[in-house]
């Protein structure tokens, strides 16, 4: 009577996949022990402003942006921002884009996120709904007709957007030599963000001279398997925020596939305090 022996290969390589996804798992493990859970800060919180950017790289100036961060109602903050690319750039890559942002007042929780990118020859429009366990991504290409709208979703506790991520952190002590941890997912994928505040030092951007809180951001993409993966085209950037009650953005510089990028506050204004 004939028996099926396993060959040492095929032993050996069950062994090794078995080892793989145990490494895996406890990198996964690893990293999310690290996660910062401190809950939302006592700092006072963003007063409703109207503020202009500008985006480049190598000092030349190849888009602008505007944003109006506001409080609708008692329990909601709400970003809107819309972008495009000038000049020169504009004629090679044609990009407008709309973005707009709603987060609880008290938890500094992700509500909801919707975005339209729109080219010279489509629109992609992103819509991200949240919830206390993860986030519903629904994504909607259109060319010459409307293509289908594909949906996506990731479970991951207290997940932040862009918006809520930058609520959360300017909300907390924010003191030299600390370091935050939080997952964020902007549009299509979840990153987890390291910042460390560096320190202080004073900055001029076109807007005005702030002392300013000096911060480096590393990220890192969550794989399927919430593995942390490389970032691709991305490798560090530092941030300055003005270190006064508003903790404005002020500068961003990034490193990329590219080379250096940056943003810079153009100008401020502040909307007149509701009696």
């Amino acid at each position: 009577m004939s028996r099926m022996v396993e060959s040492p290969n095929r032993s050996t390589g069950i062994v090794l996949l078995l080892l793989l996804a145990s490494s895996f798992t406890a990198s996964a493990a690893s990293w999310q022990s690290t996660v910062t859970k401190d809950p939302p800060g006592l700092f006072p919180e963003l007063r409703p402003l109207r503020a202009t950017y500008h985006f480049g790289w190598a000092g030349v100036t190849a888009a602008t942006g505007e944003v109006h961060f506001t409080k609708p109602s008692e329990d909601r903050f709400e970003l809107e921002g819309v972008g495009r690319t000038t000049g020169f750039v504009r004629v090679l890559w044609k990009l407008d884009t709309n973005y707009r942002a709603l987060a609880y007042a008290d938890t500094l929780c992700p509500i909801e996120t919707k975005q339209t990118e729109s080219y010279r020859s489509k629109k992609v429009t992103t819509h991200l709904t949240f919830t206390n366990n993860g986030v519903r991504r629904a994504r909607t290409e259109d060319q010459i007709k409307s293509g289908p709208t594909k949906t996506r979703e990731f479970s991951f506790p207290n997940l932040f957007d862009l918006h809520s991520a930058m609520l959360y952190l300017r909300s907390q002590p924010l003191r030299d030599r600390t370091v935050y941890r939080i997952v964020v997912y902007p549009a299509t994928s979840a990153y987890l963000a390291t910042v460390t505040v560096i320190g202080r030092e004073k900055i001029s951007v076109r807007a005005g001279t702030y002392s300013a809180i000096k911060m480096d951001l590393q990220l890192s993409r969550l794989g399927k398997n919430l593995e942390l993966e490389p970032h691709r085209k991305f490798r560090r950037a530092t941030i300055w925020v003005s270190d006064d009650m508003d903790r404005l953005l002020l500068r961003a510089e990034a490193q990329i596939f590219i080379g250096t990028v940056f943003a810079e506050l153009q100008s401020l204004r502040f909307d007149n305090a509701k009696s």
